[in-house]
């Protein structure tokens, strides 16, 4: 083991157990993946985020084989569709969290920019956001689904499920998992009233700025 996977490896658990810790993640919900020049790096299947052990996470080959650690996650198909259309993702995060989840269940919203530019950093830190249709955990339909979005998105919300998000590091991915939570809260907060958000030149000067991912 080289000391870049080592060092993924501990992040893992120290971010893992962060998220689970403050509630982003309840239960064995939720799973993280890093992706390294050999392979992926993946929560194991029925594990809690608090509870991931850096010798047992799993370890999948460029193809998606397991070759070793525990049995990775049932959602290994979310994370590859990411790294299979998005080149520059290092990492992905997928999380049950609550108010994002609950955004996810709305008729309401428009699945192809289901997150409103209510402030600069969810534009900065997460971008559009799309709501992919629900499908049974554990379907490959849904990295299909993320797949034909032709990387045009670092997140995604799962109908009736919750968010994916990759980045270029999981540091950057949690922390945009985190912001996409925070503005999904803001906007359930504000429901019913009425809202300013960023203009259409605000958000184009940011994303020129600062990017996604």
């Amino acid at each position: 083991m080289n000391s870049e996977e080592e060092t993924a490896r501990y992040e893992m658990t120290k971010l893992g157990a962060s998220l689970f810790d403050r509630g982003f993640s309840v239960g064995t919900a939720g799973n993280l993946s890093v992706k390294l020049p050999d392979g992926i790096l993946m929560s194991p299947t029925n594990a809690r985020l608090c509870d991931l052990e850096p010798d047992r996470i799993s370890k999948l080959d460029l193809e998606g084989n397991h070759v070793s650690g525990d049995r990775p996650t049932k959602e290994i198909f979310l994370h590859q569709a990411f790294y299979d259309t998005r080149p520059e993702a290092g990492a992905v995060v997928h999380l049950h969290s609550t108010w994002a989840t609950a955004l996810s269940c709305l008729e309401e919203i428009d699945p192809e920019d289901c997150i409103p530019p209510l402030t600069p950093y969810v534009v900065m830190r997460v971008g559009t956001v799309r709501r992919v249709p629900y499908v049974r955990p554990g379907d490959p339909k849904s990295g299909t689904l993320i797949r034909e979005l032709g990387g045009k998105c670092a997140a995604v919300l799962l109908a009736n499920h919750g968010p994916v998000v990759s980045g270029k590091s999981l540091f950057s991915a949690v922390c945009a998992a985190e912001e996409l939570e925070e503005t999904a809260k803001l906007v359930m907060a504000l429901k019913g009233q009425p809202v300013q958000t960023l203009s259409a030149p605000d958000v184009t000067d940011l994303k020129k700025t600062f990017g996604t991912i």
